[in-house]
């Protein structure tokens, strides 16, 4: 499930992407309904991963370190809440076996997890700020 903070920065992040140039915390919060004191934290953990950086003074505050094109929502997400994958033993970049796990190699579990993650990834590193901010519509086919 999609944490609270990470909705949040996902929204902060559009909301910068849309407006093109610097914000400031209190501009943000106000446009985005964000608690200030929780979107100070939100922007600093974006800043420190290098998605954005931010510039005191006049014209100073907030502003995407890199085109919206090239943003990702699995960015944004992994910098918030971690890796993308349901469980450690599914996840490429905090892998670890389960705690209960009698074997990742006959695990009847993992697979699943696997191409949960996978799927995932695949969606999330596709969709860009720039598309969200333009509200571009998605559609998926099932198969």
């Amino acid at each position: 499930m999609l944490s609270q903070k990470a909705r949040y920065a996902l929204h902060a992040a559009i909301y910068l992407a849309r407006k093109g140039g610097p914000a400031t915390v209190a501009e943000i919060a106000a446009e985005e309904n964000i608690p200030r004191k929780f979107l100070e934290q939100i922007l600093l953990a974006l800043k420190l991963r290098g998605i954005l950086h931010s510039r005191r003074g006049l014209g100073g505050g907030y502003q995407l370190a890199r085109d919206a094109r090239e943003i990702s929502f699995a960015e944004i997400l992994r910098a918030i809440d971690g890796p993308l994958a349901l469980a450690p033993c599914a996840s490429l970049t905090a892998y670890r076996p389960c705690p209960d796990c009698k074997s990742v190699e006959t695990c009847e579990i993992r697979p699943i997890l696997l191409a949960v993650r996978d799927t995932t990834a695949l969606l999330l590193e596709g969709m860009s700020l720039a598309e969200a901010a333009g509200r571009r519509q998605i559609s998926f086919a099932r198969a």
